[in-house]
């Protein structure tokens, strides 16, 4: 049952937290319905309002790599690029063994 998993960290700008946060919870919506989508968190940093955490799970990263097709994620991209402090660190890849809600 080995599943693909993503953390990864998005600085938005100075005072952007709270908008990038958004566009990432509409983001998490729309790939809801994707196929092989287990779970799509965004989570905000409690020292930091401008760090947020997304975090993965999908049966496979073809799945994960396909989900960037489903309609809306590439304008909430747009939307999210111009809020980020530099651009995004390359989100740390997992290999999901089990747990509760996978």
């Amino acid at each position: 049952m080995i599943k693909y998993g993503l953390h990864g960290k998005l600085t938005a700008t100075p005072g952007n937290g709270d908008k990038l946060a958004q566009i990432l919870l509409e983001a998490a919506k729309l790939v809801a319905t994707a196929q092989g989508c287990h779970l799509y968190l965004v989570s905000q940093d409690q020292n930091n309002n401008d760090a947020v955490w997304v975090t993965e799970v999908w049966d496979s990263k073809e799945d994960h790599d396909n989900s960037l097709n489903v309609a809306g994620v590439k304008e909430l991209i747009s939307q999210a690029m111009p809020l980020l402090n530099g651009r995004p660190e390359k989100g740390q890849e997992l290999r999901v063994l089990g747990g509760l809600g996978v």
